[in-house]
């Protein structure tokens, strides 16, 4: 058995006295696991990072083996991750999100493609942290419980959209929600396409869409919690907007 494939370095860990199993994302056959030979060589380790473009070749004697990797750097993202702590927590965000969600060698082309653009905008704290909310939001889709804002569940209007069922995802108008407005979530206007959004605007799209990553997706999984790197990524974030909430 044999592939070969781009992917994104999402993890390592040490095999044995000079071998690493890499964690990888890869657009054709999605997360996968293998060993590396020489992995903790002064040669390979330094460009081993997480968030690395590789080039694989993944082989085994049958298909559901680990088998073993061959890997050439395509690029680096550690300096981009190093030069800002925004950078860097969103960095640890992304593929600590990736590996939560996404089971072993189910291929997600689409997530893949946003994932790598997400990541290749490190460094541009301007552009980067709307860009993770809309990841965020496509990645919830990818889990099959995708947001549907584009008209109230009640009345059917497509205007004045002001909050978001817990239940099922969908979009609320003030005038639908009435009495029920305060058990629904409030809908940050960025969420439907707004812009320009400030931190603090994002902060809260990031919260609606961490209520349906936790109370659905988590639960579907068997998670109980999401990834501590996310937590960081938006304490981060609420840092930068001065806010403690």
């Amino acid at each position: 058995m044999e592939w070969r494939d781009t992917g994104i370095l999402l993890a390592t860990r040490k095999h044995g006295e000079t071998s690493l199993i890499l964690d990888v994302f890869t657009p054709g056959y999605g997360r996968h696991t293998g060993v590396l030979r020489g992995g903790t060589s002064r040669k390979l380790a330094p460009v081993l990072q997480p968030g690395a473009q590789l080039d694989l070749t993944w082989r085994a004697r049958l298909e559901d083996h680990m088998g073993a990797f061959t890997a050439e750097p395509q690029r680096s993202r550690a300096a981009a991750a190093m030069g800002d702590r925004l950078s860097l927590a969103g960095l640890s965000a992304v593929l600590a999100m990736v590996q939560w969600s996404l089971p072993e060698r189910a291929a997600s082309p689409a997530l893949y493609a946003r994932t790598e653009a997400l990541l290749d905008l490190l460094g541009q704290p301007d552009l980067w942290p709307l860009a993770y909310l809309r990841w965020e939001h496509a990645l919830l889709g990818e889990m099959g419980f995708g947001l549907d804002l584009t008209a109230c569940a009640v009345t059917g209007a497509t205007g004045g959209l002001a909050y978001v069922s817990p239940r099922t995802g969908r979009a609320v108008t003030a005038e639908g929600a009435g009495d029920w407005a305060d058990r629904l979530l409030p809908l940050p206007p960025v969420l439907l396409g707004a812009e320009p959004a400030d931190d603090a605007e994002i902060v809260a799209g990031l919260g609606v869409t961490g209520y349906f990553l936790l109370h659905h997706v988590a639960t579907d999984l068997g998670h109980e919690t999401l990834p501590p790197a996310r937590a960081a990524l938006l304490d981060r974030l609420r840092r930068q907007t001065g806010s403690c909430g």
